[in-house]
Order: C-alpha cells, then structure tokens, then sequence
C-alpha cells in the first residue's frame, strides 16, 4: 500500500470517528476535568478521547465542537479505523476558551499523519476538539462540495 493511500485511509478513519460520533446522544462527558483545575490536562485527555475509536460514540460527540451536526454519511468505514488514534505532543496558547494542540494521528503506534496543530474551544464546561479542526482533516479526504454544512461556516 503506498504512504499516500496510507494517510488517505488514516483522515478517514479519524473523520470516521466524529461522523459516527455523531450518531450518539450529546450528553456531556464525565471525564473532563474542570476549566480551572487544569486546562492542559483536560484538553489531552479529551482530544485523545476523542480520536481513540474504543471512547463511546456519546463522549465523541460531546467531545467535539458542534459534533450532533456531522451527518453520518460523510465518509465510508475504513478497516484501519479501529487502529488510529491521537497522541497530544503539546498544548500551548491556553486562554479561558480556546487553545493550540500539537498532535499525531498514530496507526497503532507509527505516526501516520505526524505534527498536526489543531485547536481546542471550551464550551459548556468541556474542553473540545474545534469543529474546524475536524474540518481540517476532512478536507484531506472528501470534496469541498461534499462538506458537511458546519464546516463550511466553521473557520
């Protein structure tokens, strides 16, 4: 398989993730921490929650910004899938609502898309992978034309 098919398979997965994420009810997450006891903290676990495919579509949902507005056919299942997740390398630029996180998309352990820089919003007490983020890596792997709306009015 070559290294670009590769990657295109690793985006949608990871877009796959919040797609199907979106299927699940938005009830808020359990496991983020406070805004006040520890951004850095909560911001990593909530993103790797978020991009690890064992988290319960409902905490996935909760855990992206406007994630209820991710119709569930944006992208086909892939098999890898069950294999990608996300690893924070660094969170900086921290304000009351928004921060910078440096991450790896990981294919098991193997960085398949390494050096991301996304952003993190608070909303509603959870610290959240920003909805143009997500976009972000969409736009890797489907047409601009097949977007889902939020991320054509997301920036």
């Amino acid at each position: 398989m070559s290294s670009d098919r590769l990657i295109w398979e690793i985006v949608g997965a990871c877009a796959l993730a919040a797609t199907v994420a979106a299927c699940g009810s938005s009830s808020p997450s359990s496991s983020s921490s406070t805004h006040a006891t520890g951004p850095v903290a909560a911001i990593t676990s909530n993103w790797e929650k978020f991009f690890n495919f064992q988290t319960p579509v409902s905490q996935r949902v909760a855990l992206l910004q406007d994630g209820s507005q991710f119709p569930a056919a944006v992208l086909a299942a892939t098999g890898l899938a069950a294999n990608a997740t996300a690893k924070v390398r660094s969170v900086t630029n921290v304000t009351s609502t928004q921060a910078t996180v440096k991450y790896d998309v990981l294919l098991g352990n193997s960085p398949a898309l390494p050096k991301q820089t996304g952003t993190a919003v608070y909303e509603n007490g959870t610290w959240k992978v920003a909805a143009a983020s997500f976009c972000g890596l969409l736009k890797l792997e489907i047409s601009a034309k097949s977007m889902p709306t939020v991320c054509k009015t997301s920036s």
